[in-house]
């Protein structure tokens, strides 16, 4: 597909703005990350009063909801940003490192609160997060025949396990 055209850009007016292809990527993979990443901020603050496990399944969900709300999103998190070059590797691995991050704080205040007992908080995390995106990748290129809810409670389910909440 023309991007271009398809933008409804000349193709002078496309490049004034990206030198590159490979631009328009990064920028785009960026813009869908924020877009995520606020809509799973506000469900934290959402769910501040809830039992764990209610906490835990809100926010999967908000997460695998917001990714998968525009086809696009996913392929562009999760298939096209992967191998491209060298920068966008580094910004994608960027990325991944404050999703983990996320992660890491979201145990630290459930051992605060009593809900989990302390382990590996970055493992588990990186573990997690590198779960999500093998996943959603099998699952955006038609390896994985399932739903978004279906994704975000096999999900649940997973850290549920890691995190003893059976």
């Amino acid at each position: 597909m023309d991007v271009s055209k398809h933008a409804g850009l000349s193709t002078r007016q496309f490049y004034e703005e990206y030198n590159t292809l490979e631009d328009l990527l990064a920028d785009l993979h960026l813009y869908v990350n924020d877009l995520v990443e606020r809509r799973v901020i506000e469900e934290i603050e959402a769910v501040e009063c809830l039992s764990h496990a209610d906490r835990l399944a809100r926010l999967v969900h908000a997460y695998i909801d917001a990714v998968t709300r525009d086809p696009r999103y996913v392929r562009i998190l999760f298939v096209e940003i992967v191998g491209v070059g060298e920068q966008l590797d580094q910004q994608r691995l960027q990325r991944r490192s404050r999703w983990i991050e996320l992660c890491v704080g979201l145990f630290e205040d459930a051992l605060r609160r009593g809900y989990i007992e302390q382990f590996d908080f970055r493992l588990a995390a990186a573990a997690f997060i590198g779960a999500i995106n093998g996943l959603m990748h099998d699952w955006a290129v038609g390896w994985i025949d399932a739903t978004g809810e279906q994704i975000a409670d096999e999900l649940c389910r997973m850290m549920a396990g890691r995190l003893k909440m059976e």
